[in-house]
């Protein structure tokens, strides 16, 4: 019995100490992602997914253009963001209800890449707007609707995503 205690005490020594790699995503990585963006018209890219120990935790860059009204509005069922403005600004609004909201397929790249299950709209009715500028950051809880209701001009933003369930594919 003192034996299997001592090798257990020993696995979870091991395991307590057992360190992850830290990942960087350098600047370089995100200017390039924004010209990828802005060259293909698309609006969100993923650069990083890991595993965090316990949870997966992304880095993305979303790339907006003037005059974009709103669109994309969301609600993410399990996964958190953090959005930091790096260029421009824009009219941000969270809470509220989703406009035209349709439930978005399980097996889309959004769900598997990006944010995991959860609703997409045209925009949000009601809800807490605020205008948010370069330097600014956001903290959106999973369940809550978010999306841009005007981009004042070319908005850039990195959004931290945090996936307890590890839905979303590690990259």
């Amino acid at each position: 019995m003192l034996r299997i205690l001592t090798v257990l005490l020993v696995l979870a020594q091991a395991n307590a100490t057992r360190s992850i790699p830290a990942v960087d995503v350098k600047a370089a990585d995100i200017q390039a992602t924004v010209k990828q963006e802005i060259a293909s018209k698309t609006t969100d890219i993923q650069i990083r997914m890991v595993d965090a120990g316990g949870h997966n935790v992304g880095i993305a860059v979303v790339h907006r253009e003037k005059g974009a009204g709103p669109n994309n509005a969301a609600i993410h069922d399990k996964i958190s963001e953090v959005y930091q403005i790096t260029e421009g600004s824009g009219t941000f609004v969270t809470g509220g209800e989703l406009v035209s909201p349709q439930r978005r397929e399980n097996s889309s790249e959004t769900v598997t890449q990006l944010s995991g299950p959860g609703i997409g709209g045209t925009g949000i009715k009601g809800g807490v707007s605020r205008r948010v500028v370069k330097g600014d950051m956001v903290i959106i809880p999973a369940g809550t609707s978010h999306g841009f209701s005007e981009i004042q001009e070319s908005i850039t933003y990195t959004v931290v995503r945090i996936d307890p369930g590890r839905v979303i594919k590690l990259k």
